[in-house]
């Protein structure tokens, strides 16, 4: 499964801090419902067992909605359940490495903070990159701020599909027009919302508009 620069435009990345009684996978369909069209499974405490469980249900329900199926970090997990592919950080396994493992037709995505860090990312072997945090957020502690300016810089350097991750809100998306990329990852803005289906629905038009704009 290659990575289509529409699957970017709304790509959703999972936490369950916000599940208030609800399972993870009753929302993830509920933002599948509403038009997420990516999904980032990121489980940072769970163990390996569970883990597995739940991504092949989830991989499964978002195979019904036709939406590429990425895991967090965990290139074991990703390759032991066939997921779409994975997303690694910088700090994680390098993409050339992951693309050894997973093979070449899984999706890779990298965080991205920098133009080099982008280049490089696209050279080894990325099919998109992650850049951010675009606007401040709570969810990373260690996320470094990118200004919109070097987000643009790196829009323009690399000729993969780039998205913007970090704070990003119904509130602000628009502020992005005019960068260069081809959508945004939330947590927040989906997750942490009352009406998850609904949340979905009104962000991705916006976001339809921010990257046309």
């Amino acid at each position: 499964m290659k990575c289509d620069k529409k699957d970017l435009l709304l790509y959703a990345v999972t936490d369950r801090h916000w599940l208030n009684g609800e399972t993870l996978y009753s929302q993830v369909e509920k933002t599948l419902e509403g038009g997420t069209t990516f999904v980032q499974l990121r489980e940072k405490d769970l163990d390996e067992e569970h883990f597995l469980e739940e991504a092949k249900e989830i991989k499964e329900l978002c195979g019904r909605y036709h939406v590429p199926f990425v895991i967090n970090d965990n290139v074991e997990i990703a390759l032991a359940m066939d997921a779409d592919g994975v997303h690694v950080g910088q700090s994680d396994m390098e993409a050339g490495d992951v693309r050894a493992k997973l093979g070449p037709d899984k999706i890779i995505g990298v965080s991205a903070q920098t133009v080099e860090q982008a280049v490089l990312a696209e050279k080894r072997g990325a099919d998109y990159l992650g850049v951010g945090a675009v606007f401040h957020t709570d969810s990373k502690a260690d996320a470094a701020d990118v200004s919109h300016e070097t987000l643009k810089a790196i829009c323009e350097s690399v000729h993969i599909p780039v998205i913007a991750i970090g704070g990003i809100s119904r509130d602000n998306v628009s502020e992005l027009a005019g960068t260069g990329i081809c959508g945004i990852a939330v947590i927040s803005a989906i997750f942490a919302q009352k009406d998850i289906k609904n949340a979905t629905k009104e962000l991705k038009i916006l976001t339809e508009e921010m990257v046309k704009a």
